[in-house]
């Protein structure tokens, strides 16, 4: 069996550990903020045979964590977002160390899915010039960023279809919603909106271990389009 180290151990790495038998995956071990504070817990004796990290942690472990698992030689799936800003420097260390990365916003396959259909819509309704167009997103109470990745994401495919005006951005954080983003074009008479929403969070663990199975044997950096065969954006 591939062996599996999980970074962040809080629902989303809870539920990956539950769900990586079906995968085939055996569980390594994790790490928290607890024990693995600037990635001290990421040591090379502690980890040998490890294939295969998934990172459910925050934007600020993951920009520690990544270049000590390139050191390590352990590919790595990277489900946290806000790290954005550090990508140059975490791409050099995965391509130095000869790894595999899937990094991505979202790794709900619908979402992905979804995104192509996006960009599809920006080439079908970017000629119309009275079209406006909209991208709203609602998440639970307790996620900081926002507007989120998987929300960006979706406006930038708008935009790579054709979509060259502005497109109003806004964000709800309430409750316990798992995840639900909606692209809208209204005109003067009438409206489109496309909606995916995520019934619950299992939908990105499965994302993430398909993500991991994959990229097991593969060297370089890659997102969830790569994964599903959707080609790059």
């Amino acid at each position: 069996m591939v062996r599996l180290l999980l970074l962040g151990h809080g629902r989303m790495g809870q539920l990956v550990e539950g769900l990586a038998p079906q995968y085939g995956f055996e569980l390594a071990g994790w790490l928290d903020e607890t024990n693995n504070q600037d990635a001290s817990g990421l040591t090379a004796g502690r980890w040998t045979g490890v294939d295969v990290a998934i990172d459910f942690s925050t934007a600020a472990a993951v920009v520690a964590n990544m270049p000590v698992l390139a050191r390590l030689g352990i590919a790595t799936v990277i489900g946290t977002t806000g790290w954005q800003a550090h990508e140059a420097e975490m791409r050099r260390a995965a391509e130095q160390a000869g790894i595999g990365v899937v990094a991505a916003p979202n790794f709900s396959t619908g979402v992905v899915l979804f995104e192509a259909l996006v960009e599809y819509a920006g080439t079908l309704l970017g000629p119309q010039e009275d079209v406006g167009a909209w991208v709203h997103e609602l998440h639970h109470v307790k996620k900081v960023d926002a507007p989120s990745g998987t929300a960006l994401m979706l406006k930038a495919a708008v935009e790579r279809g054709g979509y060259a005006r502005p497109i109003d951005m806004s964000s709800t954080r309430a409750g316990f919603i798992p995840g639900t983003h909606t692209v809208g074009f209204d005109a003067p008479s009438e409206t489109i909106t496309l909606t995916h929403t995520a019934r619950d969070r299992a939908t990105f663990a499965r994302g993430a271990l398909q993500a991991a199975r994959w990229l097991h044997g593969r060297t370089g950096w890659f997102t969830m389009r790569d994964v599903l065969g959707l080609g790059r954006a």
